[in-house]
C-alpha cells in the first residue's frame, strides 16, 4: 500500500482531510497557459503527482516546439496512443459460458478531456527542473492524421512508426514510415479496440484452466487427485 504524503493524510484532529497544494506545478501550468495561449485546449493538474495538457489538434507540432524552445522541456520520454472505445468484443475473461454483460459503450477520453475515439500522447520533461508533463491530442476519427514532430525531437522518430503501426495513425512529414514488427502487407492495427484477437475468442485469455488427465485416468479422476 503506497506511502501518502504528509499532507495528503487525513488530520487526525480534523473531519475534513486537509487540501494538498502544488505550487511548482500551479506555477508552471500558469507560466504553460501563458506560453501556448489558445493553443491550449485543457489541462489537469494533480497535485504532489503530475500534470496533463491537451492541446488542439491543428496546434500539435507547434505547441511541442514551444515547450522545447520556449519552456525547456528538452528531453523526450515517449510517444503514443490511446484508443478509448471500449472493445465491441468484450473483455478476454468473460466467461463464454455465461450471457454477454450489458457494457457501457461512453468514450471516456481521461485527464484533459478531449473529443475523439483516439488521441495521441507524449511526454516529456525539463532536464534542469526535473519536472515533465504529458501532452495530448485529439485525433480525428474519419482521418487520423498529426503533424511528425521527429524534427522537433528526433527520438519521437520510431514512436510515430511505431503508433502508425499499431493505430493506423499518420504523421504529415515522416520519413519513413514503414512497419516495425509486422509484414507490411498485415491488415489492420493490433491496438484498435476493433481489433479482433482471435485466439480470444476461440479461448479467452487468460481462459478457463485445462483439467489434463492423468494417464491412464479420467479428467475427474484427475481433479480429485489434485
Amino acid at each position: 500500500m503506497p506511502v501518502l504524503p504528509l499532507n495528503e493524510k487525513e488530520n487526525p484532529l480534523s473531519s475534513a482531510p486537509e487540501v494538498i497544494t502544488d505550487v511548482a506545478r500551479e506555477s508552471l501550468l500558469a507560466e504553460i497557459t501563458a506560453a501556448l495561449g489558445d493553443r491550449l485546449a485543457a489541462s489537469h493538474l494533480r497535485p504532489a503527482d503530475d500534470l496533463w495538457l491537451r492541446v488542439r489538434t491543428d496546434a500539435w507540432k507547434s505547441s511541442m516546439r514551444t515547450l522545447r524552445d520556449t519552456l525547456g522541456f528538452h528531453y523526450f520520454c515517449f510517444l503514443s496512443a490511446i484508443d478509448w472505445m471500449p472493445s465491441p468484443f468484450g473483455r478476454g475473461e468473460d466467461d463464454p459460458t455465461e450471457p454477454a454483460p450489458v457494457r457501457d459503450t461512453t468514450i471516456r477520453s481521461g485527464y484533459a478531456g478531449g473529443g475523439t475515439r483516439m488521441q495521441v500522447f507524449a511526454r516529456v520533461v525539463n532536464p534542469a527542473t526535473h519536472v515533465g508533463v504529458f501532452i495530448k491530442v485529439d485525433v480525428d476519427d474519419a482521418q487520423p492524421v498529426l503533424e511528425s514532430i521527429h524534427d522537433v525531437y528526433a527520438g519521437a522518430n520510431w514512436h510515430e512508426r511505431e503508433t502508425h503501426e499499431m493505430f493506423g495513425i499518420g504523421f504529415d512529414g515522416h520519413p519513413d514510415l514503414r512497419n516495425m514488427y509486422l509484414p507490411m502487407d498485415f491488415e489492420g492495427h493490433p491496438l484498435r479496440k476493433d481489433f479482433p484477437l482471435l485466439a480470444r475468442m476461440i479461448k479467452p485469455w487468460p481462459g478457463i484452466v485445462d483439467v489434463e488427465p492423468l494417464p491412464g485416468g479420467g479428467v475427474e479422476e484427475s481433479a480429485d487427485e489434485a
